[in-house]
């Protein structure tokens, strides 16, 4: 089983090949846009210890949830903060849409 270490180190190696080849293809890469996640169903208390680098000045952010898609990925594989956020816009809707029914059968309210 690899360490957390020895993936830190393949992983900044990796990220630095990545900046090699995006600044031969004049590509940049924002490093306040870019997050670390690491996904595990295992809790780890040597993730805040890890540090990767894009451009070597800063390391990336560590976040436990990260929005790809529009769907919400949590570090867990766990789906409890994309379900919520469903929960709220069906809620929104259907309240709008009672709203809306409402005031069509008895007019509008003032």
């Amino acid at each position: 089983m690899p360490l957390v270490s020895e993936a830190e180190n393949f992983s900044n190696l990796e990220l630095s090949k990545i900046t090699t080849w995006s600044a031969s293809n004049k590509i940049r890469f924002n490093e306040e846009k870019s997050k670390v996640m690491l996904i595990s169903r295992r809790e780890r208390k040597e993730i805040n210890g890890i540090k990767l680098y894009l451009n070597k000045k800063n390391p990336l952010e560590h976040v436990n949830t990260m929005k790809y898609l529009g769907i919400i990925v949590e570090n867990k594989l766990k789906f409890s903060a994309y379900i919520a956020t469903l929960q709220k816009d069906v809620q929104y809707k259907t309240n709008s849409q009672l709203i809306q029914i409402g005031q069509s059968i008895m007019g509008p309210q003032t």
